[in-house]
């Protein structure tokens, strides 16, 4: 097993004392219990520990002297501040949050330098003169080994390895009842002993409530919190999904209104069922070369919050499938201007808060509720997922009430233990890793776009007209191909690089592929995948025509709470009838159901909404097209496609939304 290195750097402007530091504290080191591997080393200026910050992902803490000074003019004696310890601080608060910060000050002026720094992230503070290196190493070692601690991941472990006789769910019993199945034990042998050991009945206290954290449990959530920026951090173990659920029944009482993104995640949209919000629905930005939607237009944000003041929430997703980042700053001051709560749906971004290249984050943009997909692009299990709370008038007995609605009371032991280790991991190691996975989506870019055939599509390429002056940004780790010149349809590409070549893509439009770069990425994939994609484009097959999906029709009108419309029993009518021509009855009646064709993903019908003749010619045309297309929320009557609507009497029987 790799053991791990911590290097820690010390900053003073005296060399000679710089010196006698670093020797005395390695000695230390070496002297001393080191299960983390600590190392140190020293600069003599500010610049220069910036640099090493930025250069260097081992460096896990910074012991700062209270005062840098330079040599003023190269003259001995004469010395000039470089940078205060405040600036310093903040400098690198700003560019790696997760660095443990110490000061080295002088006794007389504790008061002064202790005040100047209150309001910073700062651990702790060590006496210049003092030269106690066994002292100080222990103070560090013990709180680098503070921010490594797995409480959940410890515990389960420990429960583990005391082997006990389960009297208890789950029915397998550790394992036992497959183990030595003649039937079922191939079963254990490829998931593996350890993971049936591990999943356990709450009936363990020893293991904490999900529910009702007070144990472990809560001390993973509290370790999280603080490395995420949060002020509270709940675990989720039924995905962001049931994340934003649990925010909207939290925020939003029968009635009160949302405003949302159409083009956010279908949770959202049955949040909007599940909650009896009232719907205010934004078109996003789309770009029709390429079948991207993009983010909402800033100025139908701020448009949409001044006509709509009384709002209780509004929600977006930043970054999107695609990877456009919002300017969130502006638009969270907006909308908390007007005393509405902002939720960011982070599924795809749960990473950000550790390299300097994806920031601001939801939270440092001010949001009061982020949700993120930790098993998205970080290395927790399927369904894990995390809820971070800012919000200054956070209801937590709301909140948990809600959570428990929804949350399972067997939930996965393992899925809240690889939650643990995903937040030490992007803790100690994050910077150097997403490091490595941005020069690696740099090659990945060189690469695929010097076979000549195949191109990424940059920030310009992506970005839609109506959202190119809102200062959106796009996150390198998702690359969209432009795969219009290779002689495939996007169907047979995907086949072709999945039969042939064992690679797996995360999306596809009708003429791009979206492929999704993260801390696991190795260059020996982006190897196999350049050597495909060039021996593809070496083929040198004449371009094909490629059918573009029709565009998504703007919203209509929303006549009912989507929750009314939704409980009712409705009924089925047909979009066509048996000789394939279209049901004109269906104009202006309303949808009981959210019907959503994948992709693009978007809802093209929500309950309550009232439905046009280009709504049905839109989930007609996506019925028949040549790309295999999902339509979600359709029901069969035989081989005829049907729609659930409101009966005339249900209609009289519920109250329609102000206009």
């Amino acid at each position: 097993m790799k053991r791990p290195v911590s290097r820690i750097l010390v900053i003073n402007d005296e060399k000679l004392i710089l010196k006698e530091l670093i020797k005395g504290l390695n000695a230390a080191a070496k002297s001393l219990e080191n299960p983390l591997g600590i190392t140190f080393s020293g600069v003599t200026t500010a610049r220069e520990a910036l640099q090493a910050i930025q250069d260097d992902g081992d460096i896990q803490s910074v012991l700062v002297d209270d005062t840098l000074y330079t040599l003023k003019n190269g003259e001995k004696g004469s010395r000039i501040l470089q940078m205060t310890a405040l600036k310093l601080v903040q400098e690198i608060t700003r560019f790696r949050p997760e660095l443990d910060i110490y000061i080295l000050i002088a006794q007389e002026k504790e008061d002064e330098v202790v005040d100047a720094l209150f309001s910073e992230t700062v651990d702790g503070y060590f006496y210049r003169e003092e030269r106690d290196y066994r002292g100080m190493y222990r103070i560090l070692n013990a709180q680098l080994q503070e921010k490594a601690r797995t409480p959940f991941y410890d515990q389960l472990k420990n429960y583990v390895l005391m082997a006990k006789d389960a009297w208890h769910t789950p029915g397998h019993s550790s394992g036992d009842s497959l183990r030595d199945s003649p039937w079922a034990s191939d079963f254990y042998q490829f998931i593996g002993e350890h993971i049936f050991r591990a999943d356990l009945s709450v009936s363990v206290p020893m293991l904490d409530s999900l529910m009702e954290p007070s144990g472990v449990i809560a001390e993973a959530q509290k370790i999280a919190a603080k490395a995420f920026g949060a002020r509270r951090t709940f675990f989720a173990t039924n995905g962001t999904s049931t994340a934003n659920k649990v925010i909207f029944q939290t925020l939003l009482a029968p009635g009160e209104k949302l405003l949302l993104d159409r083009n956010c995640h279908k949770s959202v949209h049955h949040g909007v069922v599940l909650s009896g919000a009232h719907p205010i629905y934004l078109d996003s930005s789309v770009n029709k070369k390429f079948g991207v939607y993009g983010p909402v237009p800033k100025q139908t944000l701020f448009r949409a919050i001044e006509e709509h003041p009384d709002a209780q929430a509004l929600i977006l997703t930043s970054c999107t499938y695609d990877g456009f980042r919002y300017d969130l700053p502006p638009i969270v001051e907006a909308a908390h201007a007007k005393g509405i709560k902002v939720i960011i749906d982070e599924a795809w971004y749960g990473f950000a808060r550790f390299h300097p290249a994806f920031r601001p984050t939801a939270l440092e943009a001010g949001a009061d509720y982020a949700t993120q997909s930790t098993h998205k692009v970080l290395s927790a299990f399927s369904q894990s997922s995390m809820i971070h709370i800012n919000d200054p008038e956070f209801n937590e007995h709301l909140f948990r009430e809600n959570f428990n609605m929804h949350t399972s009371t067997s939930p996965q032991y393992s899925m809240i233990a690889s939650l643990d280790v995903a937040r030490k991991q992007v803790v100690m190691e994050g910077y150097k890793l997403l490091s490595r996975t941005l020069e690696l989506a740099k090659e990945v870019r060189e690469q695929i776009n010097s076979t000549g055939v195949f191109r990424v599509l940059e920030l310009t390429d992506l970005l839609p007209d109506e959202v190119k002056n809102d200062n959106i940004q796009l996150d390198s780790t998702k690359v969209t191909v432009d795969i219009s010149h290779c002689g495939f349809t996007v169907e047979d590409l995907v086949r072709e690089l999945f039969e042939r070549y064992n690679i797996q893509v995360e999306k596809s439009t009708f003429n791009t592929l979206t492929l999704l770069l993260t801390i696991g990425t190795t260059r020996s994939k982006v190897s196999r995948l350049y050597d495909a994609l060039m021996r593809i484009a070496r083929e040198g097959r004449a371009p094909r025509r490629l059918y573009q999906i029709p565009e998504l029709p703007g919203f209509t009108e929303l006549k009912y709470l989507p929750r009314d419309a939704f409980y009712c029993g409705g009924e089925i009518v047909p979009l066509l009838d048996e000789q394939e021509r279209v049901n004109d009855s269906l104009k202006g009646k309303v949808c009981a159901d959210q019907i959503t064709p994948y992709p693009p993903g978007i809802p093209v019908l929500v309950p309550g909404q009232t439905i046009t003749s280009g709504v049905v010619q839109y989930l007609i045309s996506m019925l028949r097209s040549q790309k295999r297309v999902e339509v979600h929320g359709i029901v069969y009557d035989g081989y005829l496609p049907c729609l659930r609507l409101l009966s005339d009497a249900e209609e009289k029987s519920l109250k329609k939304l102000a206009k």
